[in-house]
């Protein structure tokens, strides 16, 4: 019951996330173009902020009085004279001697858009506010750059990831291979990047990154030695070689290697590495159902296979297959080769259960 709580307040944070994001995304861009333009004043040390605010206020009284007799005509109430002597208004004050330029902070501090501001309350700490988003400590601390001795008080405000890791800006020249590993990610693992929903890339084939722009690493740690925790324990847990085998109703592995990102309410998969590839196997006995890349989608090379039991199991980013739609298959049967077609960052195999049509959790069926 609590696994289904937490499951469902994440996706509760995740849909909340996604529709900020949105909202958000037309006003960073507008921000963006400011940022870059108060930068470039600042850069130069005022030479160029005289002459743009004359130049500004030029050409909006050039405006006000070119269209102003046009905008009182329009109006015999005095709307059109009202809405003129608005807008002289409003150049007096955009264009005041301090050009004082107001920025939107939490648009420019949260400009991903999936963090949530959380407004700190009376008797709170961060263990509390951590267990309160199903979060670590340490997410919150990374997040916010605080310590375990840090101190905090009612009404400060603290940024909330949505899942546990670290929320990284792009520096030039970074990739997703070399933020993974910088955050702990071993290379497998950033495939867990690119997964991310919130995550953008410059080219949906390369995932080229942009300068600046920000990245969720999920399950990354800070790069402190003092505060840097192990990667989730299935990071870890070495497969056991898969083989023929004769049970019918369970699952054997199909594949050897590492898993790399484990089952989440938004990667109902578990994903297997290993640099050299190799084979992989039926999980159980049945009937192939797809064999190919009929979507050119982001599973690439993929096979389908239908248990006839209810439950229907998905092997993706083949780098070959051999077998073919329709054909039957015994469970440890060879269906393909370990790949990276698809939406895929290296060789690895993404494994998948359904039971009825729903994504199920690998880990709960694989012997």
């Amino acid at each position: 019951m609590r696994l289904i709580s937490s499951e469902f307040f994440a996706y509760i944070l995740f849909l909340r996330a996604y529709i900020k994001s949105r909202g958000y995304r037309q006003f960073s861009r507008f921000e963006s173009g400011k940022d870059f333009l108060v930068d470039l004043l600042y850069k130069k040390r005022g030479k160029y902020a005289r002459p743009f605010l004359h130049f500004g206020t030029v050409f909006l009284t050039f405006f006000v009085i070119t269209f102003g007799p046009y905008i009182l005509e329009q109006s015999d109430t005095g709307e059109g004279r009202q809405a003129s002597l608005g807008l002289i208004q409003t150049s007096a004050i955009a264009f005041d001697q301090n050009l004082v330029t107001l920025q939107a902070e939490e648009v420019r501090q949260y400009r991903g858009g999936e963090v949530t501001l959380h407004t700190i309350q009376e008797g709170e700490t961060i263990s509390s506010i951590a267990q309160k988003y199903s979060l670590r400590q340490e997410t919150v601390l990374w997040e916010n750059n605080l310590t375990e001795k840090s101190k905090i008080k009612p009404e400060d405000e603290l940024g909330i990831l949505p899942i546990d890791g670290i929320r990284h800006k792009v520096v030039r020249g970074e990739t997703i291979f070399s933020v993974a590993k910088k955050y702990g990610l071993e290379e497998g693992q950033a495939q867990s990047i690119v997964n991310y929903p919130f995550n953008e890339f410059l080219n949906d084939e390369t995932f080229e990154l942009a300068t600046g722009q920000f990245l969720m690493v999920p399950d990354g740690v800070k790069p402190d030695p003092v505060t840097r925790l192990p990667v989730a324990s299935f990071a870890v847990v070495q497969t056991p070689d898969a083989g023929t085998v004769t049970a019918v109703g369970s699952f054997v592995w199909p594949a050897s290697g590492r898993i790399t990102q484990g089952y989440r309410f938004y990667h109902k998969a578990i994903d297997i590495a290993n640099k050299s590839g190799g084979a992989v196997l039926a999980a159980d006995s049945g009937t192939v159902t797809v064999a190919g890349w009929p979507d050119n989608g982001g599973y690439g090379n993929r096979v389908m296979i239908d248990h006839g039991n209810g439950f229907v199991t998905n092997y993706a980013h083949l780098s070959s297959i051999q077998v073919r739609p329709g054909q039957r298959v015994n469970r440890g049967d060879i269906i393909g080769q370990m790949g990276s077609t698809g939406r895929s960052t290296g060789v690895h195999l993404h494994f998948e259960i359904r039971q009825g049509g729903v994504l199920q959790s690998p880990l709960n069926y694989l012997q």
